[in-house]
């Protein structure tokens, strides 16, 4: 006698299929190379021995269930966590009250990361609310160096000595507007649920925008997004790195972080939950050439437009849809050597296969975004963040807003 399939048992699957979750990024930031000794006053290392660092950051999209990911990115020795915390944030260094939460690893309240590794918490119950923010609190008890650097977060994080992990805020702080240690926090969402990854260079990472009040670009598409999706939440990770360029790693300054092909797979492909990603790389590999970098890092157009291919192909091979934003205007930057007429017209022949070429799923123009009309090779005034290459927060606003959110169906 044949088996008959049962109805009953069909529509069991069904109802646990539609309740199905995953874990989606909610926020993360790009970790860079750590300084040498000797670095100086100016970018002074950063050391930690019986602290705590309690780091903010602003979350896209919410949940009931969150973990973090701490990393020791390109620690040469294991880095020893005594304690790590998350609440959600009241203000400065406070903590809302009844919010704290103890992390765990493997069940235990320390862990020792290895050297270039990273390592997930356990997961918490917590309700984070979208566009809150959190407080994610680290105790380092024995001498280390940063590692899992972010260096120009434009966002305050707070050290005190000692395990200050659960306290209700930290009195008196040393502060630092770095992401140390910290990588990433992701939510458990809806199967419905998933991100994009903003990857780039300093624009991306919201360079000369108001520390402490999340204006970025990706922050004001995040915005948007948690305006108009509904049932259907977009989480937004920041993947910018401060001086960050396609094909040669920082020459004189690590804070810039190696090549973005090297850190495509972990900064984009590696992220839980990614669906889309957007790139807008390429103007340092301009502009660094002859000035921060020796002049025989200089790059042509063809070159650079190879290189975003390449992203294109590996995005792809995930099954990850992704869109080219256009190089915004940076006549008359006060960098020294860093535009030329010659670097101006490789970058209008980048934007030009980036808004024809046809090889990105969409295109974002924010060249269009903020250019001046009268003056197309120099950014609008009004969205000059001072030193005609970095929006402000005017100009993060109109980037933020240029993006059509059609592009994410």
């Amino acid at each position: 006698m044949r088996l008959r399939i049962i109805l009953p048992l069909v529509f069991g699957c069904t109802a646990f299929a539609a309740n199905e979750t995953h874990w989606v990024a909610t926020w993360g930031a790009s970790p860079a190379p750590q300084l040498a000794d000797d670095a100086g006053m100016r970018a002074a290392k950063l050391m930690f021995n019986n602290k705590t660092i309690r780091e903010i950051v602003h979350v896209s999209i919410g949940s009931d269930t969150v973990r973090v990911r701490l990393s020791n990115a390109y620690g040469t020795k294991p880095l020893e966590v005594g304690a790590a915390h998350v609440a959600l944030r009241e203000s400065g260094s406070g903590i809302v009250t009844g919010s704290d939460r103890a992390l765990t690893f493997h069940g235990n309240g320390g862990v020792s990361i290895p050297a270039n590794a990273l390592v997930l918490s356990d997961p918490v119950k917590l309700n984070v609310p979208a566009g809150s923010e959190l407080a994610i609190s680290i105790f380092v008890p024995k001498e280390t160096a940063g590692a899992g650097i972010h260096y120009s977060a434009q966002q305050t994080a707070y050290i005190g000595s000692g395990d200050l992990t659960r306290a209700v805020s930290i009195a008196d702080p040393a502060t630092v507007t770095s992401w140390v240690f910290l990588t990433g926090v992701d939510v458990l969402a809806p199967q419905t649920a998933s991100t994009v990854v903003a990857f780039g260079d300093s624009i991306t990472d919201g360079a000369r925008s108001t520390v402490d009040a999340n204006r970025r670009w990706p922050d004001v598409l995040s915005g948007r997004l948690l305006a108009a999706r509904g049932a259907k939440p977009l989480g937004v990770l920041d993947a910018g790195i401060g001086g960050n360029r396609i094909l040669h790693d920082a020459s004189a300054n690590v804070r810039f972080g190696v090549n973005a092909l090297a850190r495509f797979d972990r900064d984009v492909l590696a992220q839980p939950g990614v669906k889309y990603v957007i790139v807008l790389e390429g103007i340092n590999d301009l502009g660094h050439a002859g000035g921060s970098a020796p002049i025989s890092e200089s790059v042509t157009a063809a070159d650079l437009i190879a290189g975003l291919s390449q992203m294109i192909e590996r995005a792809h091979e995930k099954g990850i849809k992704i869109f080219g934003a256009t190089l915004t205007p940076f006549e008359g930057t006060a960098s020294p050597g860093y535009f030329t007429p010659e670097k101006e017209q490789m970058r209008k022949a980048i934007n030009e296969w980036i808004r024809t070429g046809k090889a990105f799923d969409g295109v974002i123009d924010f060249d269009k975004a903020v250019r001046d009309p009268e003056h197309p090779d120099r950014m609008k005034a009004v969205y000059d963040g001072g030193d005609h290459l970095h929006p402000g927060d005017a100009g993060y606003k109109a980037m933020g807003e240029a993006i059509d959110l059609a592009l994410f169906k």
